[in-house]
């Protein structure tokens, strides 16, 4: 019986073995690219990127519903991996609950956030918009106070701010997606005056209620997640409409020339089709952020009916020079590469073909130090997620998660590498399995040991040929 056990065991040790071979892969060749995959993260909604105009840092935050995180990054590519910062934490009143599509503005020097909550009871009903606010150049610095509620004097329910400062007269305005009364049956973008960028002192106007079919497919009707860019005298909005948990989710466009009063309700029009919809194997795309060197960061449904559960994307826009009014074409390929934002440093790419359950990758690097891995990998079962084991020079290191999604995922992990040759290698542990298509490698984080010991070695040689010159 025992000598049964043992062969039994021996048995199964063999398969599976033999099956991690079977589905594994050694890969030591890479090419240099300009490239990455339009992604940024495979869990999150409502992101909103701000490029600072003089450190040229982005700055980045996103729904987590149960607080507000700031992060930064040098390059825009690697945000998910940029640093992070908690700047609020709920107060367990009137901002207690569902914490959604925080906004980060600097304004007159200051830094102020921008985002709805509701009650600790979490009554969608009582959502209303808030303001933070930080003093400080850098928002990394000191402390985020909290200014209280934003709203005009109907109170009514509020959420996806935003905030924009008129290019004539330097006065701020609040948009907003709202309801008319009490009850949830239609959501309209509304526009008021503000005396400062934490005080409303303007009735409402609205500016764009759900007309058109695409709009009105589902129940309630939806115009929500406002986000103004300014080009050419022309001021625009891109909005998000339809259902949100739904795939017909997709985003349109509203426009007033800089001349015309923003208050007034017919200085804004808006245009009868979407200017980005489902397509190439995405869903749903919506709450875009816009920044001034012509990037839309989105959020789309993570499969084909995910619902809430969504991804955030990347693509390039371009302006139109007849109109001053952004094009943002259809959505692209997300498994296609595309240039580099301008200013990122080129990497090297691991490509596998076919792709591969377990990889190992051979890797040379000069210094040692951190470095970026970007990993092109997903879940083979729907709606399930896999898991993977990373080990680096036969040290496992972490494992990572990794959601369902109907395209690769581009997951970025943070490694230590030794000068001269590593491996690093991805098991797929568990049940669920997943597969992996490529992996690209930065040197843009090369630890701080390493800058420290080149500003030690040029002090002593500037010393010496001081001495020297003496």
């Amino acid at each position: 019986m025992i000598m049964t056990r043992v062969l039994l065991f021996l048995f199964l040790i063999t398969l599976v073995h033999s099956a991690y071979f079977k589905t594994s892969k050694t890969i030591s060749n890479y090419t240099i690219v300009d490239t990455f995959y339009p992604f940024i993260s495979q869990d999150g909604a409502d992101p909103w990127v701000y490029k600072h105009p003089t450190n040229g840092f982005y700055y980045a935050t996103k729904s987590t519903q149960i607080n507000i995180i700031i992060w930064r990054s040098r390059y825009l590519s690697t945000l998910d991996l940029g640093e992070p910062k908690i700047i609020w934490l709920p107060n367990n009143t009137t901002a207690c609950r569902d914490v959604w599509a925080p906004e980060l503005h600097l304004i007159q020097k200051k830094w102020y956030v921008y985002f709805a909550a509701t009650t600790c009871d979490s009554n969608n009903a009582n959502h209303r918009m808030f303001v933070l606010e930080n003093e400080n150049d850098d928002p990394f610095q000191g402390e985020f106070t909290f200014r209280g509620q934003l709203t005009d004097d109907s109170n009514k329910w509020a959420i996806d701010g935003t905030v924009f400062e008129h290019p004539l007269t330097n006065n701020l305005y609040f948009i907003w997606s709202g309801w008319e009364g009490d009850v949830d049956v239609m959501q309209i973008l509304y526009i008021a005056h503000m005396s400062n960028p934490y005080t409303i002192d303007s009735k409402r106007v609205e500016i764009a209620r759900p007309n058109y079919p695409w709009e009105i497919n589902h129940s309630p009707h939806v115009n929500e997640g406002p986000e103004v860019i300014i080009y050419d005298k022309t001021i625009s909005i891109v909005f998000s409409a339809s259902g949100s948990w739904t795939n017909d989710y997709c985003m349109g466009l509203i426009t007033a020339n800089e001349y015309a009063d923003p208050m007034n309700s017919t200085s804004w029009q808006k245009r009868s089709e979407p200017i980005l919809k489902s397509g190439n194997g995405l869903f749903g795309p919506g709450h875009g952020s816009l920044t001034s060197d012509n990037w839309l960061i989105f959020h789309t449904a993570a499969y084909n009916g995910s619902g809430w559960t969504r991804q955030i994307r990347i693509q390039p826009f371009i302006w139109n020079k007849q109109d001053g009014t952004p094009i943002l074409n259809e959505l692209l390929d997300p498994n296609k590469p595309i240039p580099l934002p301008q200013g990122e440093p080129r990497r090297q790419r691991y490509q596998l073909y076919p792709s591969a359950q377990h990889v190992t990758f051979n890797v040379d690097v000069d210094i040692t130090g951190f470095y970026t891995v970007i990993v092109q990998v997903r879940s083979k079962e729907r709606t399930n997620t896999t898991n993977y084991l990373i080990t680096i020079n036969n040290n496992a290191t972490q494992t990572i998660d990794i959601l369902y999604s109907d395209n690769w995922s581009s997951i970025l992990i943070s490694v230590e590498l030794q000068k001269g040759q590593n491996t690093i290698v991805f098991t797929n542990i568990g049940i669920v399995p997943g597969e992996i298509y490529s992996m690209d490698l930065l040197s843009i984080n090369v630890s701080n040991s390493h800058n420290m010991t080149l500003v030690i070695s040029l002090f002593f040689l500037c010393l010496c040929l001081s001495l020297s010159a003496k």
